[in-house]
């Protein structure tokens, strides 16, 4: 496997400034948080005001690699593609889009595949994260090498979690735009208050990775995060269409990691009772939004945490989500 390192740069946002939001209820909380030891930094929205913290020698301001918390984003990015007429919508299958870049003998079942397959995971093709993933980045072309990977299952069924199905994604953003996704990035999300992307690697053919190896500060990612809680709206604008987080949100799949559900993007569960959306990336990079719920005002709370150290085997994800447990308890 060749050996890649993502480039951090400087934030290219202004700081957010951070009120203080439930001072006295967060502040021993997230004086606790600094016991786990692979925690960078903590942000907090909720109606407009943040709370932030860094950890060990990081600040919310410093870029880390979000890995597949980026998912997330290049939902909003499709989704904001359809609403803008570039895509046709998630029942859109890809093999037109994406001709050129098919086996020589494709899979009859390559033509059934659609963008919503892509976005849930469901593209039945065999993934190309875990065991797979060096090899896949290792290729000359990482679009031809996805789309001639062999079936496992037909498309439309259980969770094939892989990365190479949102970087197609991001592929088909490209080809329809004629953009880079980091400039259609800049452009449909830029204005966003303290959105900003740092760095994000490209495949050998210059399309941005869909769905990993993407450089944001903690409050950048809590910006984005804060977008969806407060129903696609961001600047007094309306920026992800709100039928889209809806349709994400719907359940398409259940995660092959916990059995919560899955979909565009987004991991479904429950937290105190409340409904809670979250993207997760390796190592504890964390976005969880909790939409408004009768009296409760939506929240936001982003994490990034040590890149390169597991957080799935080792519980240290379950931390993570006991400590946005106890952070939605206290607001």
């Amino acid at each position: 496997m060749k050996r890649r390192t993502l480039l951090l740069t400087a934030s290219l946002s202004p700081l957010l400034a951070a009120p203080a939001l439930g001072q006295a209820s967060l502040g021993p909380i997230l004086d606790d948080a600094a016991g786990l030891e692979n925690l960078r930094a903590i942000a907090v929205w909720q109606g407009g005001e943040i709370a932030a913290r860094g950890y060990h020698g990081f600040t919310p301001d410093d870029p880390t690699n979000i890995k597949s918390a980026s998912k997330s984003i290049i939902s909003a990015l499709a989704g904001i593609a359809i609403d803008r007429g570039e895509l046709d919508g998630t029942d859109q299958p890809i093999a037109p889009i994406l001709r050129d870049q098919l086996p020589a003998d494709p899979d009859p079942r390559l033509a059934t595949v659609t963008l919503g397959n892509l976005l849930s995971m469901q593209a039945g093709l065999e993934r190309q994260s875990g065991a797979n993933y060096g090899a896949w980045v290792s290729s000359r072309n990482w679009v031809r090498a996805a789309l001639a990977a062999p079936f496992t299952q037909d498309p439309g069924g259980r969770m094939q979690y892989s990365t190479a199905s949102t970087h197609l994604v991001s592929a088909i953003l490209t080809r329809v735009t004629g953009r880079s996704t980091l400039d259609l990035a800049r452009d449909w999300l830029g204005d966003v208050p303290g959105f900003a992307i740092a760095g994000w690697e490209r495949d050998p053919q210059g399309i941005y990775l869909g769905g990993n190896q993407m450089a944001m500060s903690t409050r950048s990612l809590l910006a984005f995060g804060a977008i969806y809680a407060d129903g696609g709206r961001a600047g007094g604008r309306q920026v992800v269409p709100a039928d889209w987080i809806e349709e994400s949100w719907q359940t398409r799949t259940a995660s092959i990691f916990s059995g919560q559900g899955y979909g565009y993007g987004w991991f479904i569960g429950q937290a105190s009772g409340r409904p809670v959306r979250y993207g997760w990336g390796y190592g504890g990079q964390m976005i969880y939004v909790f939409p408004a719920t009768g009296r409760q005002p939506a929240v936001a709370i982003a994490m990034t945490s040590d890149p390169d150290q597991p957080s799935a085997r080792t519980g240290y994800r379950n931390d993570l989500h006991m400590l946005a447990d106890r952070i939605i308890q206290a607001l």
